[in-house]
């Protein structure tokens, strides 16, 4: 306390500073008896505090990251079908390559040769 200030002014000066965040005056005891929460402020909702060109920006920046998303997606699988596509070829390939190896097992060569040929006729006539 400072000495040449009389007791009953040092004592106004004091009580005169409220702690922050609080009222200066007190406002009585709580219902629920809980006096060391701080005293609730009215609820101010922040909807429709944004600018609207704010908002369209974000919309728009929201569209194009979803855009991208989705082409990412459908490169995925894309890719994901080419694969299925060439595992399903490729197995096609060995099944004919074994029925011409059992072919030629039980004929002879020259004759599987025709067949293939005709075959092969055949296919580019149907497809």
């Amino acid at each position: 306390m400072p000495a040449e200030l009389p007791m009953s002014e040092v004592t106004n000066e004091s009580s005169s500073v409220a702690a922050p965040g609080r009222p200066s005056k007190p406002l009585g005891f709580r219902k629920n008896g809980k006096q060391w929460h701080p005293p609730k402020k009215a609820f101010r909702p922040a909807a429709g505090l944004k600018s609207y060109e704010k908002r369209t920006q974000e919309r728009a920046l929201l569209a194009q990251v979803k855009a991208k998303e989705k082409e990412m997606k459908e490169e995925k699988e894309q890719e994901r079908k080419d694969k299925i596509a060439a595992i399903k070829e490729k197995r096609a390939r060995k099944e004919e390559k074994e029925r011409y190896e059992e072919m030629a097992a039980k004929m002879h060569r020259k004759r599987v040769e025709r067949l293939k040929r005709k075959e092969k006729r055949n296919k580019l006539i149907n497809s």
